[in-house]
Order: structure tokens, then C-alpha cells, then sequence
């Protein structure tokens, strides 16, 4: 069966909500805040400054959590990183559930050695383990990566990272994602590549 197409033959890559995905590329200014040690808040807007997304994180029990709601404050999807895993995995769930039957999908580091970072994304339907459906590769720098469904790239981001925004517990970063492609799927994504990051650090 092939994928659903929006207008002008675009094919829809929809993890979160078909309502997040549009036939034109789109591109985001993500603000990152840290309130105290635990506590992080994530702010996702367009060029002009306005909320899309919004994300509320905080730690409890050892294990990261990270909710990600609309702009008025909806709660889309819940992402849980499984503690003492060595590849850093994360469950993705919608809304706020746990639930196997509610799992959107999960990433991990790949486990194979490569001269670059990448992760690994899986959907609840993929039994094969050695096949993500998209990765998460680290291109020329470890301020820009490049989101991947197989061969196709569907959305890029660019950290503008400085030691002096992270000792102050801000950060920006622009993402450009391309027509078609689900924008809540792929801001999930650069939440949990932010989290990761943090752990190379």
C-alpha cells in the first residue's frame, strides 16, 4: 500500500497526527531553557515567534521525562528514557500514557562503532532490530544532523551551541523540516538528540 499524499505529490511521513504535517517546508527556532538541575523547558516557534510546541521535562527515580504539548497546552506525547540501558534508549507514548498499546516509537544509540553519532528510530511495528525506520546521523559537525527515512533526508537541524549559552542553561537551535514530513515527530526527536548530546558532553 503506499503512503498517503498531501497536494502537489507529497508523501506524508505521520508518526504524531496527520495535522501536523504540511505540504512546504517549514522551519522552527527551538529554545531550550534549564531551571535548576533537573527541570527543562523547551520552546518550539517559527520565524516570526510564534508557540507551536512546547516541551516540560524533569527527572525523577534516576529516569528522564520530557512531555511535549501544543501551544495551548494539550499534552501530545510523553518521552521516558529507560534508565541504565547502555544505548540510551527512549519510549515515546502518546499523551501522557506508558502503555504498550499507546507507544508512538523508540530511539537508541546505534550500537555499531561509526565515526559519527547517529540514532536509531523505531516504529512499534518493526520486529527487525537490525532496520530502523529513521535515523539520526551527525553531519560534517556535532552542531548539525540530519534526520533520515531510509536513503531520503526529511529534516535538518543546526545547533548553535556556545559554552557561554550552556553554562547558561540557554540554548537555540534552528530545524528545517521538509514538506509532508510529521513536525511533532521530528521535534521529539531533536528533544531526545539534545538529551543525548548532553550525555557525550
Amino acid at each position: 500500500m503506499e503512503a498517503p499524499e498531501l497536494a502537489y505529490g507529497v508523501p506524508i511521513v505521520s508518526i504524531v497526527r496527520d495535522d501536523f504535517c504540511v505540504p512546504y517546508p517549514v522551519e522552527f527556532v527551538v529554545k531550550k531553557k534549564n531551571h535548576g538541575l533537573f527541570h527543562v523547558k523547551y520552546q518550539v516557534l517559527d520565524v516570526n515567534g510564534k508557540l507551536y510546541l512546547q516541551v516540560d521535562g524533569f527527572q525523577r527515580n534516576m529516569q528522564k521525562k520530557r512531555i511535549m504539548s501544543d501551544a495551548a497546552g494539550f499534552p501530545l506525547l510523553t518521552m521516558s528514557e529507560k534508565v541504565l540501558t547502555p544505548n540510551h534508549q527512549w519510549m515515546v507514548h502518546r499523551g501522557q500514557s506508558s502503555e504498550r498499546n499507546e507507544l508512538l516509537f523508540s530511539v537508541q544509540r546505534s550500537y555499531t562503532f561509526q565515526m559519527r553519532s547517529r540514532l536509531n528510530v523505531f516504529l512499534p511495528t518493526n520486529i527487525n532490530e537490525d532496520v530502523s525506520n529513521f535515523q539520526i546521523v551527525e553531519c560534517h559537525s556535532s552542531q548539525f544532523y540530519r534526520i533520515y527515512k531510509g536513503e531520503t533526508v526529511i529534516a535538518e537541524v543546526n545547533y548553535n551551541f556556545t559554552w557561554g549559552s550552556f553554562c547558561k542553561g540557554k540554548e537555540n537551535f534552528r530545524v528545517k523540516i521538509h514538506p509532508g514530513v510529521d513536525y511533532a515527530f521530528v521535534m521529539a526527536l531533536i528533544v531526545i538528540l539534545n538529551e543525548n548530546i548532553i550525555v557525550c558532553i
